[in-house]
């Protein structure tokens, strides 16, 4: 009896999780919704950010770009952790940066970031999936896995609250490591 209880109890429990993991619906724009706030941000790197409108970036910390020089942007689609022909410009650079330039053998913290929409374990998972094909593809160009922190942050810090909001907040921030 005691056995079985537990297994209807173990049953009950994996269903409301596999329920409660579900992707909410993504919601409508509609012409209502306001327009990001964020005034510090230069006009130029919102507009790089917003070369399509499911877009969203891979952001070179100050520190590494001082380091390695200016490194191209690049993008990511709206639920998506593709790394694609833009993002390899931006990647390879940085690279060749830490394989041999002047950031040789220095670590980085690579944080995928989402936009507010969808489940909050899913935003999770979609910004450690981010962090973690920038990571896999600076691998495959040389870098050591010991020299790569992928890790997420998921929607904790997106602001976003249109289009334009919600493709600053898809990004991965790529920083210098301790």
């Amino acid at each position: 009896m005691l056995t079985s209880t537990k297994a209807i109890f173990a049953l009950a429990v994996s269903g409301a999780v596999a329920l409660g993991c579900g992707s909410d619906p993504k919601p409508v724009m509609t012409p209502e919704a306001g327009k990001s706030t964020d005034a510090t941000r230069p006009k130029a790197s919102l507009k790089d950010d917003m070369k399509t409108p499911t877009s969203g970036s891979i952001q070179i910390d100050d520190e590494i770009i001082k380091l390695c020089g200016n490194i191209p942007t690049a993008h990511f689609a709206f639920d998506s952790a593709a790394i694609g022909g833009e993002a390899s410009r931006a990647l390879d650079p940085l690279a060749t940066c830490f394989t041999t330039g002047p950031a040789k053998g220095r670590r980085m913290v690579l944080t995928g970031h989402t936009d507010p929409r969808g489940e909050t374990e899913y935003n999770f998972a979609l910004g450690q999936k981010r962090a973690g094909s920038v990571s896999d593809y600076l691998n495959g160009k040389g870098m050591q896995k010991s020299q790569l922190e992928p890790t997420s942050k998921g929607e904790i810090e997106a602001t976003g609250t249109d289009e334009e909001g919600w493709a600053r907040d898809r990004k991965v921030a790529i920083s210098l490591g301790k």
